[in-house]
């Protein structure tokens, strides 16, 4: 398609950004501790990241992946907002994410796994995730706002792209539509962990006695009943009214329990 060959003249012709890059927190060359070891996913080399876009996505993925214990480099155009988030943040730094040299200066090619979370500009968006494969960053993963930005990142090498308001919007329609679907984690081709809210057919009847995996090929992992969770409920364990059923299995096979 000629948008991708554009696409690669406007990256090997774009001219640096003029201006400094502004270091905050002592960030500038900022390499994460054993970056250059074995980049096994089970290794702590693994669990640096460079969160790029510091809007209210890119700051809570960034916030939350340091509350778990992960180096975390975050990089935003904004002067005003880097020192907002200073104070939040240990490692964050205003630059062009769209300046190849800007993003070596902060070492950004020593981090394995790379977010690209540019909500209002999408050209922006595009150039840093194509830049951040270029410097070496093993996995890039972005943010999109349509199936038609998805598939352009797609095509120019993201290894994974998200679009936090078509999936919210999807999760939303579920629920709206099966009252007993009270939430669901998608994990791939329509199967999920979902919670249910036990229909009256099943009050009062065991595990076994619902054939839950039989009838509707759901596998009950859990059980929250009222302020307690079960886990992994035994075949005896009765169901009771306003129990909510954790269940791994097909979407619409869970939707089907309300028939």
């Amino acid at each position: 398609m000629a948008i991708f060959g554009s696409l690669r003249d406007l990256v090997s012709n774009r001219k640096p950004s003029p201006g400094p890059v502004i270091p905050v927190a002592s960030v500038q060359s900022y390499i994460p501790p054993e970056s250059k070891k074995n980049p096994s996913p089970f290794n702590q080399a693994a669990s640096e990241f460079v969160v790029i876009g510091l809007g209210r996505f890119g700051t809570s993925v960034a916030t939350t992946l340091m509350e778990h214990g992960r180096n975390v480099l975050a990089i935003d155009s904004d002067p005003a907002r880097v020192q907002h988030l200073s104070t939040i943040l240990p490692h964050v730094v205003a630059l062009d994410a769209t300046n190849i040299d800007a993003l070596r200066q902060v070492g950004v090619e020593h981090f394995d796994t790379g977010l690209v979370c540019i909500g209002t500009d999408f050209e922006s968006n595009l150039l840093a995730a194509v830049l951040l494969q270029q410097l070496g960053v093993k996995r890039v993963i972005a943010k999109a706002r349509t199936r038609t930005q998805r598939d352009i990142l797609l095509r120019v090498g993201t290894h994974e792209v998200i679009l936090p308001e078509h999936e919210a919007g999807i999760r939303l329609g579920r629920k709206l539509s099966a009252g007993h679907l009270v939430d669901y984690l998608e994990v791939g081709n329509d199967v999920g962990v979902v919670e249910i809210l036990a229909p009256p057919s099943l009050w009062n009847r065991s595990l076994s006695e619902s054939s839950l995996r039989q009838r509707y090929g759901l596998t009950i992992m859990a059980v929250r009943r009222r302020d307690d969770l079960i886990v992994s409920p035994s075949a005896n364990f009765r169901i009771e009214e306003n129990d909510m059923l954790v269940a791994l299995g097909r979407i619409e096979d869970a939707e089907r329990l309300r028939e």
